[in-house]
């Protein structure tokens, strides 16, 4: 029995959380390369990747980055994904996994860029153009706003997978004599987000990419 709304988030296994198994699954059927022929999913997933390949071009010049971000796209969608199915855990409507995707990236963005290039860092602090009255001002809006980009990250994808699936829990515990005006609306809030679930992805990998393009 849930003690609260939120416990629906919660891994429910008994003796081990098999529930977290779903951050191992998508590693375990991404590479399907061992077919004697591609399969459909494999060249839906070839044209995935092609596709994020040419958007992530106009956003950074590192190649490296590029196919990191790939990475986390599919890892993020297939987590979102599989959360929507019935009696299993999505793991990114948690803080620490959002954050774990989010914060070591930052990280290690500001740690090669100010240690590299600490001039270049500190030019972006300030926009061009900016007047001199209000360039103290500017420097500290550009520098909170550097520092809350991984707290950002993680709430943004957090809240997005938390929202819906509450939405759907509230409908699933409502009286079953209301079934049939409460079906319409979980299938309308299936097909929501099923498509939140891809625009996150694409979105967390998107914002990664950006904050790499403004390292040298």
């Amino acid at each position: 029995m849930m003690t609260s709304l939120f416990s629906s988030f919660d891994p429910n296994s008994l003796n081990m959380q098999m529930n977290w198994m779903m951050l191992i699954l998508p590693t375990m059927m991404l590479p399907m390369n061992f077919w004697m022929k591609k399969s459909r999913w494999m060249m839906l997933k070839k044209n995935i990747l092609n596709s994020m390949n040419k958007e992530m071009k106009n956003n950074t010049n590192h190649k490296e980055m590029i196919l990191l971000s790939m990475s986390l796209f599919l890892t993020i969608m297939m987590n979102n994904l599989m959360g929507l199915l019935p009696y299993t855990f999505t793991p990114t409507s948690h803080m620490s996994v959002s954050t774990s995707l989010a914060l070591p990236l930052w990280m290690t963005f500001m740690i090669y860029g100010w240690t590299k290039f600490m001039n270049k860092m500190f030019l972006h602090l300030l926009p061009s153009g900016t007047p001199k009255l209000i360039m103290p001002m500017m420097i500290m809006i550009e520098t909170t706003g550097n520092l809350i980009r991984p707290i950002s990250l993680s709430v943004r994808l957090t809240a997005n997978m938390i929202a819906g699936h509450l939405l759907m829990t509230l409908l699933g515990n409502m009286n079953e004599s209301l079934i049939m005006l409460t079906l319409p609306a979980k299938m309308m809030l299936m097909s929501f987000e099923t498509a939140i679930s891809m625009i996150q992805a694409y979105v967390f990998a998107t914002l990664i990419t950006l904050y790499s393009s403004e390292i040298p």
